[in-house]
C-alpha cells in the first residue's frame, strides 16, 4: 500500500495502468483467471477471420479445440483445423446442429445459399435455440434475422472484428438483434473482450467502424511497408527498416491511446522549426496522404453496404 501511494505521488502509476492488478496493487504473480466457456463454438466458414477469433480465444483459455466445430466446402482447407483438434466437416448443417454459438464467417454473397442449404438438410429440425454471431461485412441484423428465422429460437448478434485479435490487440464492435438476451450479450462480450478492445455500438455505425478497424490493418500494413521502403531507399537493410517502421507505428499508436492528446498536438511535438520532420510532413501533404486515407475508409464503408445488399439478392 505504501509503495502504491508513493507511485501515485510521483506520477509513476501512469506507466502501470495496463498491468494486471491484485487487490489494488500494481504487481501480482498471475493475471486474473478467465472462466472457460462450457458452450460449443462453431464456425461456418474457415477463413482468416474465423482462424483469428478461434486461436485468440483458445490462447486466452476460453475454449479447447475439442469444443470447436468448423465447416468449409473444401476439405483440404480444414486440415489445419483438424490438426489442432477441432471437429471439421464439409456440411454446414453439422456445425449449426452441434455448436451452441455459431459464427457466420462466409462471404456475404453466399450467405443466403448457405443458410438455405442448412434449412433443407436432414439436421434442420435439430437446429434451434442457437446464438449466431455474424462477422459478415454489410449484412444487417434485419436481413440476418429474416434468414435465420427458419431455425426456432435463433438469436443474432452482428459483430465486426479485425485480425489483430490474433495477438490480443483486436478492435471489435458488436450490436444485438431484437431477440438477444442479456445472457447472450454477456457471453459475446466475454468472448470478444479477451481479444482486445470491444464495444457495443448502434448498428448504423458498424459499416463506418468496420472501414476504420476491420479494413484499417491493411491500410496500416501498406503504411508500414512504405516507411520500410523509404528506409531501404536511404540505405537501411530491409529487416532493420521493417522493424523500425513497425515499432514506430506501434509506439505512435500507444501515444495516442495513452496520452489522450490530439494527434495534431502529438505531431507538433515531433516537428521542430525548420527540421527534418516538418520537411517530411510537407512532402506527405503535397501527395495528399490524408485525403487518400479518408478516401480508402469511405470506399471500404460503401463497399460493405454494397456487399450487404448482395447477400439478400
Amino acid at each position: 500500500m505504501v509503495l502504491t501511494r508513493l507511485f501515485r505521488l510521483c506520477g509513476i502509476h501512469r506507466y502501470f495502468k495496463n498491468v494486471p492488478q491484485c487487490h489494488g496493487r500494481y504487481f501480482c504473480t498471475s493475471p486474473p483467471s478467465i472462466a472457460q466457456l462450457s458452450q460449443k463454438i462453431g464456425f461456418i466458414g474457415d477463413g482468416s477471420m474465423a482462424k483469428a477469433i478461434c486461436r485468440s480465444i483458445k490462447k486466452k483459455g476460453l475454449i479447447q479445440y475439442s469444443q470447436v466445430y468448423v465447416s468449409s466446402p473444401y476439405i483440404e482447407n480444414l486440415d489445419s483445423w483438424k490438426e489442432l483438434g477441432a471437429n471439421v466437416s464439409t456440411d454446414n448443417s453439422i456445425v449449426a446442429k452441434e455448436a451452441d454459438i455459431v459464427f457466420l464467417a462466409v462471404k456475404p454473397h453466399i450467405l443466403s445459399g448457405a443458410i438455405e442449404n442448412i434449412a433443407n438438410s436432414p439436421n434442420a429440425a435439430e437446429i434451434r435455440n442457437k446464438l449466431f454471431i455474424s462477422i459478415l461485412a454489410g449484412v444487417t441484423i434485419k436481413d440476418l434475422e429474416k434468414l435465420l428465422s427458419k431455425f426456432r429460437g435463433s438469436r443474432v448478434v452482428r459483430a465486426m472484428p479485425n485480425t489483430p485479435m490474433l495477438i490480443g490487440e483486436g478492435c471489435t464492435v458488436y450490436c444485438p438483434g431484437t431477440t438477444v438476451t442479456d445472457s447472450d450479450l454477456t457471453i459475446v462480450k466475454n468472448i470478444l473482450e479477451v481479444t482486445g478492445m470491444c464495444q457495443l455500438l448502434p448498428e448504423r455505425m458498424i459499416n463506418a467502424v468496420g472501414a476504420v478497424s476491420a479494413s484499417g490493418p491493411a491500410f496500416v500494413y501498406i503504411f508500414i511497408e512504405a516507411l520500410s521502403d523509404g528506409g531501404v531507399r536511404m540505405g537501411l537493410h530491409r529487416d532493420m527498416a521493417t522493424k523500425f517502421a513497425a515499432q514506430t507505428v506501434m509506439g505512435a499508436a500507444k501515444m495516442v491511446l495513452e496520452t489522450n492528446k490530439h494527434m495534431g498536438t502529438l505531431k507538433d511535438e515531433v516537428c521542430s522549426a525548420g527540421g527534418q520532420t516538418i520537411a517530411g510532413i510537407h512532402a506527405m501533404e503535397r501527395c495528399a496522404v490524408r485525403g487518400a486515407l479518408m478516401d480508402a475508409v469511405e470506399a471500404a464503408a460503401l463497399k460493405a453496404a454494397e456487399l450487404g445488399k448482395q447477400s439478400t439478392e
